[in-house]
Parts: C-alpha cells; structure tokens; sequence
C-alpha cells in the first residue's frame, strides 16, 4: 500500500473586523476552531496516520497537537511551511494597505502570484519555499503523513501538484479545518 499525504489546514482563528492582512501572525484557535480539528481527527483516525509534521504558528501548532491526542501519532515543526509572509501589509486592512501604498493593492491583484509585498513573499517566493519541504517530508517518511499548513501554503502545494497554473490557486478552497 502506498502512503499517504493529507495536506490539513488549521481550525479557524479569530476574525478582526474589518478584515486584516494575516499570514504570520500568531494566532490561536478558536473554541469552534479546536472542535473542527477534533472532528477531523475523529474522521481520519481509521487512516493509519502515523506521523504529523506542522507549521511553526500557533494555530498550526495547536491543531497538530490536538491531532496527536486522537490520531497517538508524534509530531515534528518544519520552519518551511509558515504562511507566506506578507511584510509590510502584515496585518493590516485593505483600506490600510491602499492609502500607505498607493497603486501597490491593485499591483498585486494584477499579478498574484509574483507581487511581492514590501519585505514579504509572493506566492511563488512560497511556493519555492515550501516545495522542497513537502519533498523532504514525502521522501523521508515511509508512512502516512498528516501536514498542517496554512490556506497560502497548502494552496501552492496543491496547484503546484496538480499542475495548475499558479494564477489560479485561489480556485482550490481551504476552509478552516479542511483536507486534501
């Protein structure tokens, strides 16, 4: 039997109203978040995962090791698969980030997948990030494996894998708590 990969994201995390800018801001889980993640463990359970490896924030850290307590599977933190980090547009809104730098909200939605926000990352800066990561966990683990990631960072895995241009990697969903 071959292994398998389930590429997880985090349960959900609070959302500030208005929305904000947020990929490496540490988070925790919501009460509702933590519930989701416990489900998921409960549905994947009969899968034989035996190994988890997270993203080193909080929301990351705190789904995997809720997993661990149903799925009795060790966990291991891998710095590569943090969310893509946004630098200077890190937590702000939309409105913020359009009057601090003119033109540069409208650039990127131009180009989304190479923008780069100022000292950020764009997609594809994560993409060839997290790409030898995923690599290293499939070909050093022979047995199933549990990744909990970051919508950014499960996004380029997943269109990267599939073969799909990169501009459209806002078409795969991931809802909190989902698997791939």
């Amino acid at each position: 039997m071959k292994k398998q990969i389930y590429l997880i994201r985090h349960g959900e995390i609070p959302h500030p109203k208005p929305r904000h800018y947020i990929g490496r801001t540490d988070l925790s889980l919501t009460e509702y978040g933590e519930k989701q993640i416990e489900r998921l463990g409960t549905s994947l359970a009969p899968y034989g995962i035996q190994n988890i490896v997270l993203s080193p924030l909080l929301r990351c850290q705190q789904s995997g090791h809720i997993l661990r307590s149903i799925l009795h599977a060790p966990v291991e933190t891998k710095e590569g698969l943090a969310e893509i980090d946004l630098g200077d547009w890190e937590g702000l809104t939309t409105e913020q980030i359009k009057k601090l730098y003119p033109g540069a909200y409208e650039a990127r939605g131009n180009d989304m997948v190479n923008y780069r926000p100022a000292n950020g990352e764009s997609f594809d800066d994560l993409r060839r990030r997290v790409w030898p990561v995923f690599r290293q966990i499939v070909d050093e683990m022979d047995e199933n494996v549990a990744i909990v990631a970051h919508a950014g960072v499960n996004r380029v895995l997943l269109s990267h894998i599939l073969g799909m241009p990169p501009e459209h990697l806002f078409r795969l969903g991931q809802t909190y708590g989902c698997f791939n």
